[in-house]
């Protein structure tokens, strides 16, 4: 009793104080109030404890509500920190160095707090100085050299003007000296280039001095060398330079300046690690130099990364500078970014202007100080502010050289990282010395910093066995700590005691914790989610206090223990009453007008007949203007018996007062005068309120004096009617005598003073300019003026056009919208109401009343509009500059309807706005603007006296607008007044601004439940230049209604520098009762949008989303799956399933237990979770003996959880039986066909199979399985999965315990295999058959590389790669590319091509900008959508000599560039580009040839045309060229081995040159030669030629001694840019003078010709090719009787690139040749012993459409049937199963393509599936698979090619498997290439090369 007394106490007590709290507001230190003293200091900077005894609050808490509950003021513990200065020297400017005050400081933080600490720095102005020049000494900065050494004296003389006491170094760099980076022959490594040294990466060639004359001297001593690709390995000689601090000799308290030059990209990180290489490691970051300075590990490590470069040059105070030329700017220009302070130089190609870059760039450096915080530990923070606390972004200050700079830095200890508290942390993340210091000074200010973790001293000195602690426990700070047994606040409570739930029990109440929590021992209630309940028996819900206008507790204080507990401010019952007048102040700051009274926020006003505000002002007079024209009639009734009310006995009218004095405007609301024109006098009289005065509102005063005009006029008339007469006859005279001549009736005109000019109005300025930034609106305010007499009203209407500067054959000008559209029209009016600040606020009553009634009487205007929709999103505002009319409201609102209703909708609301009213809305004449997309017409009014007003022009800003467009505003006429138009018109243009932020929702639908209370939708912005920005958003209605479902949101969100993510929380409101039951079941939703995006963003991918309101879910049923079960005495366990049906994504509980049992007492939940149906009771027999000795007992469900219920099957019997229990009739049908297995049988049963597997895919990465259960003891299951086509053992397991499994992490439009089986504590059981599944598309990734084939500065051809992750089937590509600015912004509009067929993965672009820098962007599409972009930038003007290439082939994409968007076609041919030979109408293909009825077509871009020959049989030599190589893994040796021999067919060869044939007997020879090129370490070769042969024609045509053609060309790659070429001397009566090589790209350019005049030598090396780019070269010899014939060849050496860099091979990538190739190859998959699936690819140029192909299949050696296959279709690639083989025998396969030409060349593969052990296939143990490929086509000449591969960790095959090929090849062609494509990839630590030989 006493335990219960003192909770009830205690809930009372809190009870109260809560009740009496103004705001619930929650700190963090309440977390710890349950923890120590020591955890509650070191929660936070803020949080105090208190170790009262008797205090019965928050122990851990801020401190003043650790006072204001009663603790007291002495007993509160805190800790302190410390902050102490403990070295300050003041700077001294005379000593001209670089210096900082103070110099150390200690500091000691709590989790939480901030310290700051003024810093002053001095950089002197001419410091120390130490200068390091880093030369690129490449070949190609040969003439940057010379021109370094020439400025010697120069350099000297600079580095004196930047500083007196400085020193000089220079060091020199290359690349790594291994393949591919530079050329390992011998003679190339001795002596790379003539007159060069040997390659080195890196040597410190001169150490920092000042002795210039020694610099200069050294310096000249410097030669050039060389590498082979392009990028070179500055990276690795920058780290050395700065890591090497003694060796460089950089000095403490200089300045160090890093002059970088180049002409080159750079390898970074990964680049070393390639396998070409084979270099591995990261880079250490240490020096290594040897005593000549050169760099010793730069074949052993990795080059350095970049963030690597930035942190080590910062460490090492080092600023770089760069110094590059245009080729590689951009990339410089890009890492310049990165580093805190570095400088970038634009270099001449001779580096002539590089003194001119460093004296720039150190006057740069000298401008800027970046500070930073180094060396800071984890939990801290910096922030640097300037002297004015304002924040210094990026720590970047302009203090000047010489003077003292100041700044502020602010050091902040982290309360959390992540989810640990500080306090838990490492000692060394919490603690540390941080280096504040600018980025270029040695110098810094040392803070000792760290993180005080405080511990209470009452901790130590705890009260044993104390009073308070029932003598149970001990008090330790005020907290009982229980002893062993004992339990509670007070340990009053045993713990071995019984639990009495009925203390849990409060008065009246039926259950224990009110049936929402778990009573605990002691009486104490833990509720089930403390969120929602509370209380000491957990009976108030948090969600059921008072609500007002469906908001709990008005949205103004929070729920707690049943009650409101209101914020400061509010009261009431549901907090709807504000505690100030605020609410009810009218708009003159009176209190409800001076006649109400304010109750509860809101006025009370006086019953009235006259019409009043929400504050109790008169509508009828105070808000609606005009009201001295309303009450005239009254007072002419009233006063003088006169007006149109006079029948009527003035009925209605008020009464009126007559006085001799009016009183002054001061004291009145309104002083009126008017004229009658019947006596032509003036009243006047005055409106005031009519306090005091009874049933009277108004008090009208009427001035008893009239005004009128003398009666004695009448003697005027006469003389009016003769000067009427003389003007008439005067006008005669003019028109008589001036009629021939309109000036002179003009003149006569001017001399009469009423025909003179009068007012003038229009625009005043002609022409407004204005960048897109400059903008804060989508509207202009343009100011219109008038002149001459200001008296009278003059109304001007006005009309604006957008994008007048387009021409009317613009491609957007002729696009002419649908008249049917639905578009918005905004619409403005001017209310006859003055503007209140109540309007401004959206949410307010006068808002929202204003709000209906305009929305009311619009409507019902606007409804004669045909298919007009009701008007929305109504706005109020005031207009400046609008003359007296400044103070009344402006109204805004957008009407829907057709686009052709615009004439309608302007001439109906310039009839209302006349008329002064839309129905009962009262509006005032002269002002509307109606507006669309593209135009708008609109009216201001010039009042009395009114000079100058604001026309509000709508700027029609659009995501489409050109980048710089024109408005054209007019002053169309004055229907209103006798103004006439001066200025007539007005041109706005607005400059684009290209976007510094793009805002966008980050999906385009969100839901979200009633229950969570809020919807929070984030906003992204995606920062393209950093900065501020802003964005607008508001919620707008669909389904679901405002302040019913939702409360509506809108507003203005900024975003500082940095800033990523904003959330907007839109609260959600619950139905009332009545809506519940009464709400229609359909769907809620509304939307939110963006609008109006400031400071240079723009909106971007999602700027609408949709979010939904689902409503409570139908309670999940969970119920036993049997009503009885059955188990043996001998099952080790019971398992009892638990089924749930309705509502299964969401987690549910449910708990069980044994029912009316006294014996046991088993209990225990089964927890759901989201997708789960079934779950198991598990009972462990074992563990219970009792249960085994029961016949029966019976199991219950109980309490599920708050989102099920529980179904009919409530309850289950457990029956236990001896012996085994009889199995169901399908397993006992399973068992007598023996399929039980010794694993899978136990004394419960065997466990089967899963029944009825189904899979389903559930997007691109998930798959969803769905099984029967089983029952027997189950402990789980297991899910194997695996990819189609891999093999089983691979499968992964997913071991779960429900029927059911989600396959997550897999790949997109995959096909997956799976089977399921069970197992228990025997055993897995048996598996069931394999099920199959595809996953769900997703959108594609990127595309390949970009690769430009640059044709000439204004036609580039451009083409991609299929995107590695296709994800679906590739349906399109979309090609933006857009002009832009050496900013790289775009400077124009980007123009889009879409491309339908994704087999075209190129496109010309023809008529660019000459000069203009472009990027490039594409992108892949499929079924689900567009997929990411890939792009690049270059300019075609400026890289003539290195863009990415590929040949053009036909059928390619062409657009004009200077078209527009609209095309008629994009798919047509270049005449220009894409010459054709012999003039023919289809376009030559770059490195194909033609055949057509055996004859070759050939047109070659030399001078002298294209030759034709006739061609019937040649030979086809085939050459291979492999180098030694020795990787990590293993060593791969090839030898060549080349054949020539005839074929059955005709031996003869005829040759068509110069109008005569020749022919030439074939012989048949054999050559063998080992010519592996092992001192060139070549990569990659092909041979081309023919046998030479005696030609007895040609000889009697060409002069005796003259050679013959070179009979074969052997092109060896050397890298992506470089090949060799090497031929066979020719046959030759006389000794050979020499050769001449030529060679061009294919596609035109340039003839280049290489003289070899020693003729010893027959090969030549060629630099600087374009990758990817064919080529053709021609070689002859040359004898003293002149030139022999040419042997041609076509080639191609493709290499990856990099996107980003369109001038460089990819680094590192492979490199192969290619020729225009035949069709094939084939490719063998083994699928079985005795099945294999054959694939082959498509012929590049098939002879016709291709219909299918024809499939033969043979054995080898004879012996079986011919088999033949037919396949159907034309496909990239095709494959076929064939089945029914035999091991170890070796077949013979041919495929040949059908074309509607007839029968193409034969493809031959020959392969044997070889089983050396018998195993099973899929186990690959020692397996050899042999295969033999043979091309033939219908000729007889074969050339064979026995090649022979080990492999090591072939990824294709497993350890031990041998790939032995065998090709074969067969030709017709008269230059024959073999294509030898080399795949290498890194498997451990072996390095595995593969090799597979195409041959045409």
């Amino acid at each position: 009793m006493r335990s219960w007394s003192l909770h009830f106490l205690a809930g009372l007590g809190l009870l109260a104080v809560l009740l009496t709290c103004c705001s619930a507001e929650v700190n963090y230190c309440h977390a710890f109030s349950s923890g120590s003293c020591s955890e509650c200091l070191q929660a936070g900077v803020d949080c105090v404890y208190c170790p009262d005894e008797t205090f019965n609050f928050h122990r851990c808490d801020l401190y003043k509500n650790i006072i204001a509950h009663g603790c007291n003021d002495r007993s509160v513990i805190r800790a302190k920190s410390l902050q102490k200065i403990e070295k300050k020297d003041a700077i001294n400017v005379a000593l001209q160095q670089s210096q900082v005050s103070p110099q150390l400081a200690t500091m000691t933080f709590l989790p939480g707090e901030s310290k700051d600490l003024d810093v002053e720095v001095f950089a002197p102005t001419k410091g120390p100085l130490d200068l390091y020049i880093l030369m690129d000494f490449s070949n190609s900065m040969k003439d940057d050299l010379d021109n370094l050494k020439k400025m010697g004296n120069q350099l000297a003389e600079v580095v004196k003007e930047l500083s007196d006491d400085y020193t000089i170094g220079f060091g020199k760099f290359v690349d790594k000296v291994i393949e591919p980076q530079t050329d390992m022959r011998p003679s190339k490594l001795k002596q790379p280039w003539p007159d060069s040294d040997s390659p080195f990466s890196f040597q410190n060639v001169i150490k920092l001095t000042n002795n210039v004359d020694s610099f200069i001297s050294k310096l000249q001593n410097q030669r050039i060398s060389g590498n082979l690709d392009a990028p070179e390995g500055g990276f690795d000689a920058i780290l050395q330079a700065a890591v090497c601090e003694d060796q460089i000799g950089w000095r403490e308290r200089s300045t160090h300046l890093l002059v970088f030059s180049t002409e080159s990209a750079f390898h970074y990180e990964s680049d070393g690690a390639n396998v070409l290489s084979g270099i591995l490691p990261r880079n250490d970051e240490l020096c290594h130099l040897d005593a000549d300075g050169k760099y010793t590990e730069a074949t052993k490590q990795d080059y350095p990364s970049i963030p690597t470069l930035i942190r080590l040059l910062g460490k090492h105070n080092i600023i770089p500078i760069f110094a590059v030329t245009n080729h590689s700017y951009t990339f410089y220009e890009k890492l310049k970014e990165y580093f805190p302070i570095a400088e970038i130089g634009l270099l001449q190609e001779d580096s002539s202007n590089i003194l001119e870059i460093m004296r720039n760039a150190f006057e740069s450096i000298r401008s800027k100080m970046s500070i930073r915080a180094e060396d800071r530990p984890k939990a801290f923070g910096a922030q640097f502010f300037h002297p004015n606390n304002t924040v210094a972004e990026y720590g970047s200050f302009n203090f000047k050289p010489g003077q003292i700079g100041k700044f502020k830095v602010k050091l902040t200890a982290q309360q959390m990282i992540g989810e640990t508290l500080v306090c838990k942390m490492d000692p060394d993340e919490k603690e540390g010395t941080i280096r504040v210091k600018p980025t270029t000074f040695n110098a810094a200010v040392d803070v000792k910093a760290s993180i005080l973790c405080p511990t209470c001293p009452c901790e130590k000195t705890g009260i044993p066995k104390a009073e308070r602690c029932n003598g149970n426990g001990k008090l330790v700070c005020g907290k009982c700590q229980c002893d062993d047994g004992w339990q509670g606040p007070f340990c009053n409570c045993s713990k071995a005691s019984e639990s009495n739930k009925n203390q849990c029990k409060g008065p009246n109440m039926k259950e224990p914790c009110s049936g929402r929590g778990d009573c605990q021992p002691c009486g104490t209630c833990v509720c089930y989610n403390p969120d929602q309940y509370e209380g000491p028996y957990c009976e108030y819900d948090k969600t059921q206090c008072q609500r007002y206008g469906g908001f709990l507790c008005n949205d103004r204080g929070s729920c707690v223990m049943g009650r409101c507990s209101c914020s400061e401010g509010w009261e009431g019952a549901a907090c709807e009453c504000a505690k100030n007048n605020e609410t009810c102040l009218d708009s003159n700051g009176n209190i409800c007008g001076g006649r109400g009274e304010c109750v509860c926020g809101r006025c009370k006003c006086p019953e009235s007949k006259m019409e009043m505000s929400s504050t109790c002002e008169l509508q009828t007079f105070e808000y609606q203007q005009g009201s001295c024209e309303i009450t005239r009639s009254c007072v002419l009734c009233q006063a003088w018996n006169k007006g149109e009310f006079k029948d009527k006995n003035c009925e209605g009218c008020f009464k009126v007062v007559m006085v001799d004095k009016l009183k002054e405007a001061e004291e009145v609301l309104h002083h009126c005068s008017f004229r009658d024109e019947d006596d032509d006098c003036t009243y006047q009289y005055t409106i005031a309120d009519s306090k005091g005065m009874e049933n009277e509102d108004l008090l009208v005063e009427v001035l008893k004096e009239r005004d009128c005009p003398p009666a004695s006029l009448l003697w005027l008339l006469p003389l009016i009617l003769f000067l009427l007469l003389l003007l008439a006859l005067l006008l005669l005279c003019c028109w008589k005598y001036c009629a021939c001549c309109s000036s002179c009736w003009q003149s006569c005109l001017a001399l009469l003073p009423c025909c003179r000019r009068g007012r003038m109005v229009g625009f005043k300025e002609d022409e407004y300019i204005f960048r897109q930034s400059q903008l804060t609106s989508n509207h202009l305010d343009t100011p219109m003026v008038r002149t001459g007499p200001p008296k009278g009203t003059d109304v001007v209407r006005w009309k604006v056009t957008d994008n007048v500067h387009r021409a009317p054959n613009h491609p957007q000008a002729l696009l002419q919208p649908n008249p049917d559209e639905m578009i918005n029209f905004p619409v403005s009016l001017r209310l006859n109401r003055l503007f209140s600040e109540n309007l401004s606020r959206l949410d307010s009553k006068d808002a929202e009343l204003l709000r209906k009634e305009a929305a009311d009487n619009l409507n019902e205007v606007y409804r004669q509009i045909p298919q007009a929709q009701k008007v929305q999103d109504i706005s109020f505002r005031t207009q400046k500059n609008s003359g007296k009319r400044e103070d009344y409201t402006i109204l805004d609102t957008v009407l829907s309807a057709p686009r052709r209703s615009y004439p309608d909708i302007v001439k109906l609301t310039e009839k209302n706005v006349q008329s002064g009213s839309f129905g009962d809305l009262k509006v005032v004449p002269g002002y509307y603007t109606v507006a669309t997309d593209r135009e708008a017409a609109g009216a201001v009014e010039f009042q009395e006296d009114v000079e100058l007003v604001d026309v509000h022009v709508p700027l029609f800003a659009k995501d489409d607008d050109d980048d710089k467009k024109q408005l054209l505003v007019e002053a169309r006429d004055v229907p209103l007044g006798i103004a006439e138009i001066a200025k007539r018109y007005v041109n706005i243009t607005i400059i684009k601004d290209h976007a510094t932020t793009i805002f966008s929702f980050l999906q385009p639908k969100y839901t979200y439940s009633r229950k969570d209370g809020m919807a929070k939708i984030p906003i992204s912005r995606e920062i393209i230049e950093d900065g501020r920005s802003q964005v607008t958003y508001n919620t707008q209605d669909l389904t679901a209604k405002n302040k019913k479902d939702y409360k509506e949101m809108q507003g203005d969100l900024s975003y500082g520098p940095g800033e990523t993510t904003k959330i907007v929380y839109v609260p959600l409101l619950e139905l009332s009762e009545k809506d519940g039951f009464l709400e229609e079941k359909q769907v809620k939703q509304f939307i939110m949008d963006l609008s109006n995006p400031r400071q240079g963003a723009k909106l971007g991918r999602y700027p609408r989303t949709t979010i939904t309101i689902t409503d409570e879910p139908e309670p999940s049923v969970m119920m036993f799956k049997k009503a009885t079960q059955n188990f043996s005495r001998l099952d080790p366990t019971y398992s009892i399933p638990v089924v749930r049906s309705r509502n299964e994504d969401s987690p549910a509980t449910v708990k069980w237990r044994t029912k009316k049992d006294p014996r046991f007492d088993l209990s225990g939940i089964l927890k759901f979770a989201p997708g789960e149906t079934e779950k198991y009771i598990t009972i462990d027999s074992k563990a219970h003996p009792g249960l085994i000795q029961q016949d029966t007992f019976q199991l219950e469900l109980l309490e599920p959880s708050s989102n099920a219920a529980i179904g009919e099957r409530k309850n289950t019997i457990v029956n236990i039986k001896d012996g085994a229990v009889p199995r169901s009739p399908e397993i006992a049908q399973t068992q007598s066909k023996g399929y039980e297995s010794p694993k899978c049988a136990s004394p419960g049963g065997l466990l089967l199979p899963p029944g009825n597997l189904k899979s389903k895919a559930t997007g691109p990465k998930n798959i969803r399985l769905n099984w029967d259960s089983l029952q027997n003891n189950i402990l789980g299951y297991k899910v194997k999965y695996w990819i189609y086509g891999d093999p089983e053992k691979d499968a992964q397991v997913l071991d779960v315990k429900t029927p059911q499994a989600e396959l997550t992490n897999l790949y997109p439009y995959c096909d997956y295999e799976m089977r399921v089986c069970g197992y228990n504590a025997f055993g897995d059981g048996l598996e069931t058959d394999v099920v199959s599944c595809q996953t769900l598309e997703d959108v594609p990734g990127e595309p390949g590389r970009l690769a430009f084939n640059v044709i000439s500065p204004t036609v580039t051809q451009v083409s991609w790669a299929e995107p590695a992750e296709t994800n679906g089937n590739i349906t399109a590509y979309e090609v933006i590319y857009t002009p832009m600015d050496d900013e790289m912004k775009p400077v124009g509009a980007a123009k889009k091509v879409k491309i339908d067929n994704p087999k075209k993965r190129m496109l010309l672009i023809e008529n660019l900008q000459s000069a203009q820098t472009y990027q490039y962007k594409v992108r892949a599409q499929n079924s689900v959508g567009w997929g990411p972009f890939r792009d690049a930038t270059i300019n075609l003007a400026s890289q003539p000599a290195r863009p990415l290439s590929i040949p053009i082939i036909p059928d390619v994409p062409i657009v004009d560039a200077e078209a527009g968007d609209e095309y008629d076609s994009y798919l047509m041919y270049s005449s220009d580009v894409m010459k054709s030979p012999t003039s023919s109408k289809a376009p030559s293909v770059s490195g194909d040839d033609y055949m057509m009825n055996g004859k070759w077509d050939q047109g070659f871009l030399f001078p002298g045309g294209s030759s034709t020959r006739n061609l019937s049989a040649s030979s086809s030599p085939m050459s291979t060229l492999s180098s030694n190589y020795k990787g990590a893994g293993g060593s791969f040796t090839t030898e060549t081995h080349t054949t020539y021999m005839s074929g059955p067919g005709s031996p003869r060869r005829h040759e068509m040159i110069g109008g005569g044939t020749h022919t030439t007997e074939v012989h048949m020879r054999k050559r063998s030669e080992n010519r592996g090129y092992p001192e060139e370490n070549i990569r990659d070769s092909i041979v081309m030629g023919d046998v030479t042969n005696q030609f007895p024609d040609l000889d009697a045509r060409l002069s005796p001694g003259v050679p013959d053609t070179p009979s074969r060309l052997v092109f060896s790659a050397l890298g992506p840019t470089a090949l060799k070429v090497s031929w066979q001397e020719p046959h030759c009566e006389k000794d050979i003078q020499g050769y001449s090589v030529l060679y061009q790209l294919l596609n035109g350019g340039e003839t280049k010709r290489i003289n070899v005049t020693n003729p010893a030598e027959n090969s030549v090396v060629i630099h600087d090719l374009l990758p990817n780019h064919s080529y053709l070269f021609k070689v002859k010899a040359q004898s003293q009787e002149g030139w022999g014939p040419e042997r041609e060849g076509v080639i191609t050496i493709e290499s990856a690139v990099d996107p980003k860099s369109p001038l460089s091979p990819m680094p590192g990538s492979p490199f192969t040749l290619s020729t225009p190739s035949a069709p094939g190859p084939l490719v063998f998959t083994a699928l079985s012993p005795d099945s294999l699936q054959l694939t082959w690819d498509k012929p590049r140029k098939p002879n016709g459409d291709i219909l299918g192909y024809v499939v033969t299949c043979e054995q080898l050696h004879g012996g079986g049937d011919l088999r033949t296959f037919k396949v159907n279709g034309d496909t990239a690639e095709t494959s076929l199963t064939v089945p029914n083989l035999t091991e170890n025998v070796p077949y013979k396969f041919k495929v040949q393509a059908r074309t509607t030409q007839g029968f193409g060349p034969e493809r031959e593969g020959i392969i044997t599936i070889e089983s050396q052990d018998g195993g099973a296939l899929s186990q690959y143990s020692n397996q050899s698979v042999t295969r033999r490929e043979v091309f033939q086509m219908p000729t007889e000449v074969t050339t064979r090619t026995n090649v022979t591969h080990t492999m090591l960790n072939d990824p294709y095959f497993s350890d031990g498997m041998m790939m032995t090929q065998l090709t074969e090849t067969g030709g017709m062609v008269s230059r024959q290439v073999t294509r030898e494509v080399v795949q290498r990839g890194v498997v451990g630590g072996t390095t595995v090369t593969k090799r597979m030989f195409y041959e045409s």
